[in-house]
């Protein structure tokens, strides 16, 4: 079970770390640089993508915060 825990984790830092340089530098390897199609970057790509959404609907729409002590001020 603790290897669940270890990959959890990993994820999450993977993802709040890169999930911004992977969105814009997918591109900019596909279309400028003529990088070849990779299906495991294509779906970490939109993965990434939608996590980003995800962040801005919940900060700009429904105006949450992770944060509970935030939430009390």
């Amino acid at each position: 079970m603790s290897a669940f825990k270890e990959i959890y984790g990993v994820g999450i830092l993977f993802f709040y770390y890169l999930k911004f340089p992977l969105v814009i530098g997918l591109p900019i390897l596909y279309f400028g640089l003529d990088y070849d199609d990779n299906i495991i970057m294509d779906i970490l790509w939109v993965y990434s993508f939608g996590l980003i959404i995800k962040d801005i609907i919940y900060k700009f729409v429904l105006k949450r915060s992770y944060c509970e002590e935030c939430k009390r001020s």
